[in-house]
Order: C-alpha cells, then sequence, then structure tokens
C-alpha cells in the first residue's frame, strides 16, 4: 500500500490520504495539493466522551521529510483517531514511515507517541489488538478522575478584555451553573483579549490547546462563558469531536430541568427556539451537537429540528400562550386587589436563600437545593401578620450578565413584581462578590420601572460571618438573618409589620436609594 500511495502522490504531485477503520475497510480517500491534506467531517462515525474514532490516517508526505507535523498531531488528537501514518516519498518510493499514536494520560503529561520506520513491515504488528487494548486504558484513566452521577464532564472557556479578577469570577459562576446541570468541571480556561474573533470568538491556536487538553480530561463538552454566534459555533464544533455550548444554553437546560408549570414550560419553549432559530443556517456538526443532553434537555427538544417556518409557527402559537395566562393572572391580581391583600415579592441574586426563608415565615415547604436556579416557578404562601392576610412571593433568582433570549421569555412571570407592595431583597452575605449581586438585582428592577417600591435588605446566611465578612460588609445597611437558623427573623416580621401599617421601619429603601447606597 505504501508503494501504491507513493507513486499516486508522485504521479499526481499531490498529497494522498486515505482513512481505514479497523476492519481494513478504506473508507475515504483524500486528494490534497503539496503541501497537506483536509480531512473531511468525520461525525457520523463512532463518538464517544472516552473512545477512539476508530479510523486510522496514513498519508504521504512530498518534498522534505517533516515527520510528523503539528497539524497531523492536532488532528489525531481533536478527531481521535486511531492513528496518524505519514510515509514520506522520494520520487515514486516511499523512504520512510512516520507513526503516531494516542497515550493514554500519565504523569509525565505524554499526549502522543512517535515512532519512525525505513520499512513497512517494521510496523508494529498486531495493532489492531494494540488500539483496542489502549483505548481501553484511556477510558479507564479517564473514568478515575470522573465522578458518580455526572451527567458530562466540560472544560469551561472565558474570554474577553477583563481583568483576571471578573473573568474568575464570571467563571466561579459558570462553574455553579454546570454544577447545577449536573455537569462535572474538569478545568476552567481564562483568556484576555481585546476583542473576539468573529471566527472562533478566541484565537485558532489557543483553542486548539484547550480542546487537546479536554481529550485528556476525557471531557465530553467545552461550555463558552460568552454567548457564541452561529458561525462560531459551526466552527469550533467543526475542529473536534467534542459537544460546543454557551452560557446561554446552558442556563436553558437548567430551566428545563426545573419547569414544572405550563406557564414555566412555555417560557422555556419559547426562549429555545428563540436561541435556535438563527442557528439553523449552519446546520449540521454544530446543530447535531445542540440536540440532547445538556442544551438541548426539556419540554422543547422535539421541536429543535424543525424549519425555520414551523419555528416561526410554534413561537406564535407559545406567544398567545403566554399572553393568555398573562390575563388570567390579570384576574388573580383584580381580585387580590379588591380584596387589599398585600403582595410581598421576594427577590434576589440565585442561590442566596430566598426560597428558605420563604419556607420559615411562612411554615410551608417550597423546593430548597444548594444549586442555582432551584426556584424557577414563582411559589406564594399566605402569611397572617397583624390580624390580616398576606400573601409572599418567591420568585426566580437574577444572575449577572443574563442574557437577552432569557430575560425576555421570563418577563410574564417577572411581571407579578409589579404588583408589590414590598421586595424582600435576600442577599447572600457571606458571598465575597456581594455588591455586584446586589448591584444586578436592582439594576433589572430599574429596568422594569420597579424602582420606586419599598425594598427592606436582608443579609441572609448570617451563621456563616466571622468578624472579617462583617467588615467587609459594614457600609451595607441591611438586616443580618439567617433563614436556616431562624436567627433575626422575629426582627424582620417586626420591620415587614412596620411596613404595612405605614410606619417608619429601619432598612426600609426605594430601588433609587439602595443603588445609591450599594456603589457608594
Amino acid at each position: 500500500m505504501a508503494r501504491a500511495l507513493s507513486a499516486l502522490s508522485h504521479e499526481l504531485a499531490r498529497q494522498i490520504a486515505i482513512l481505514v477503520n479497523r476492519k481494513g475497510i478504506v473508507t475515504h480517500v483524500i486528494a490534497g495539493d503539496r503541501h497537506g491534506i483536509f480531512i473531511p467531517d468525520l461525525q457520523d462515525f463512532r463518538r464517544g466522551t472516552f473512545r477512539l474514532k476508530g479510523l486510522r490516517c496514513i498519508h504521504t508526505c512530498l518534498g522534505k521529510d517533516k515527520g510528523i507535523t503539528s497539524e497531523d498531531l492536532t488532528d489525531l488528537a481533536l478527531l481521535r483517531l486511531d492513528a496518524m501514518l505519514v510515509i514520506h516519498c522520494q520520487e515514486a518510493l516511499p523512504k520512510t514511515l512516520h507513526l503516531a499514536y494516542l497515550l493514554p494520560p500519565g504523569p509525565d503529561n505524554r499526549k502522543w507517541h512517535i515512532e519512525a520506520h525505513a520499512h513497512a513491515r517494521d510496523l508494529p504488528e498486531k495493532f489492531d489488538l494494540f488500539i483496542r487494548e489502549l483505548e481501553q486504558e484511556i477510558e479507564r484513566q479517564c473514568r478515575l478522575k470522573a465522578i458518580d452521577g455526572a451527567e458530562e464532564r466540560a472544560i469551561l472557556v472565558h474570554a474577553g478584555p477583563e481583568d483576571e479578577t471578573q473573568a474568575r469570577r464570571s467563571l466561579n459562576e459558570l462553574q455553579r451553573l454546570a454544577e447545577t446541570a449536573n455537569v462535572q468541571v474538569m478545568d476552567k480556561v481564562f483568556q484576555r483579549i481585546p476583542r473576539y474573533n468573529p471566527a472562533h470568538l478566541i484565537g485558532k491556536g489557543k483553542l486548539k490547546q484547550i480542546l487537546i487538553s479536554g481529550l485528556y480530561l476525557g471531557v465530553s463538552m467545552v461550555i463558552f462563558d460568552q454567548e457564541l454566534s452561529p458561525r462560531q459555533a459551526n466552527n469550533i464544533a467543526r475542529m473536534m469531536d467534542l459537544k460546543i455550548i454557551d452560557r446561554t444554553q446552558l442556563i436553558l437546560h437548567i430551566f428545563a430541568k426545573h419547569a414544572r408549570t405550563r406557564g414555566g414550560k412555555i417560557q422555556v419553549e419559547l426562549a429555545q427556539l428563540r436561541y435556535t432559530m438563527p442557528r439553523l443556517v449552519g446546520r449540521g456538526t454544530a446543530m447535531s451537537r445542540l440536540m440532547g443532553g445538556i442544551g438541548g434537555k426539556g419540554p422543547g427538544e422535539t421541536k429543535l429540528e424543525v424549519d425555520r417556518r414551523r419555528i416561526k409557527q410554534r413561537i406564535s402559537s407559545l406567544e398567545k400562550a403566554l399572553k393568555n395566562l398573562g390575563k388570567q393572572r390579570a384576574e388573580r391580581k383584580k381580585k387580590r386587589y379588591r380584596n387589599k391583600v398585600p403582595v410581598i415579592s421576594i427577590i434576589g441574586y440565585t442561590n442566596a436563600g430566598k426560597s428558605t426563608l420563604l419556607n420559615r415565615l411562612t411554615g410551608s415547604n417550597v423546593l430548597v437545593k444548594d444549586k442555582l436556579f432551584a426556584t424557577l416557578d414563582p411559589s406564594t404562601r399566605s402569611l397572617f401578620l397583624n390580624g390580616r392576610n398576606v400573601l409572599l412571593s418567591d420568585t426566580v433568582g437574577f444572575i449577572t450578565n443574563m442574557p437577552p433570549d432569557i430575560r425576555t421569555a421570563f418577563k410574564a412571570t417577572l411581571e407579578e413584581l409589579e404588583d408589590s407592595s414590598m421586595f424582600l431583597h435576600v442577599v447572600d452575605a457571606s458571598s465575597r462578590f456581594i455588591r455586584e449581586e446586589m448591584t444586578a438585582t436592582l439594576d433589572l428592577l430599574t429596568d422594569m420601572g420597579l424602582a420606586e417600591i419599598p425594598v427592606i435588605t436582608i443579609l441572609n446566611k448570617a451563621d456563616l460571618l466571622d468578624d472579617s465578612d462583617r467588615r467587609r460588609i459594614a457600609r451595607i445597611k441591611g438586616l443580618e438573618v439567617s433563614a436556616k437558623t431562624g436567627q433575626g427573623i422575629e426582627k424582620l416580621i417586626e420591620i415587614i409589620e412596620a411596613r404595612l401599617e405605614g410606619g417608619p421601619a429601619d432598612l426600609q429603601k426605594t430601588n433609587s436609594e439602595l443603588m445609591m447606597a450599594t456603589m457608594a
């Protein structure tokens, strides 16, 4: 075979390549130019987190003997080929053969092995058996690092002009989101760049490093902190055999898992369809990796592969259904107004402890988890204060850089805040980024025109604070409370009752006043 390929390559003055499967069948014949070859899309061949592709690439090389090049090694790793064999041709005959194959993760951090041979007969015998055993060892080593129950394993990537402190904060939040989606985070990568690459978001060289690193960590996906354009998602997906998603898809997946009511499910599907529609242009490898699993789960997953016309029809239908739900909510609002029932809304950053506070105040049993977005559908409970009924409403938590599709989709849910007599702004006092988290919540209220509704600031998780924490948050005016232990709850009830009676209340400020205090 080496002689035949060398003769053909010499005759055509082009590099020639063949892809051969483990049964010895040639699946592809590729004619490149004098300088290189281009391996086509191999998405239809065997895939798996820890598996090799089941294909070996054999190609000729004309001119100077360069052995195994960096491009060869990149293709070997990113495409998870069984092996790469390069035949250096002199005239019409094979002169040397260079073989490369991947290695299992090890302490020496070697990613591949390269060897040179003068004749084809010197190549390893029983190579098929060797490759199968190698694949089993790669799988064994990767599984040793896996956490039981994790649905996926991922590398997180943040790129942008921000300083490292802000980037690490955003990456840490992305990690919490990933863990909420049952994804095991294997590595986090930050690259500071002045501007985004329109084709790949970050530089192609850095991207290849990340993807090759992912192979040796046994990851199944890469999650980008920035939203990827359709072009970027498709270009990155073509480079490797891993699933590519961004922050928006991850959040939509979490929402899909947690939505329980009809309204919540409609909102999730609507957001999924709005996100997916512009990405149908590049349908293929990238789109196939949007389907199923993390990034493709939820009420709308069977709708994601329909064409643009049907998606538009579905969006129109969902918008009408959402409008009808809005009318039903409006009727309930009128009834509450006629009965003069005050509504107190619990707001705050995600995972600040809003549901725990609702349970503590009302004795209810709303779902509480140490995960982001554990509450998606609003929960409303009755609270008896000063001889009158009050409705206490728990809302979905806010995050920084909330994607536009998500903010739009959940506008109907957040519209209930307009009827609030006051807000209980729950803040995680133990967070190192308390000011940023407060600002994210207050900014969203301002955008919705709710800046003048009184707000009582609650510094939750007081049971976790030490003296240094209290010095750090000393300038933030709020009531220290532990919804978990009950600390400060009686004082909070007194403040709420005073506000409902129209009297003065400590810690009661409008959103505008809070914004000024938070930024001070």
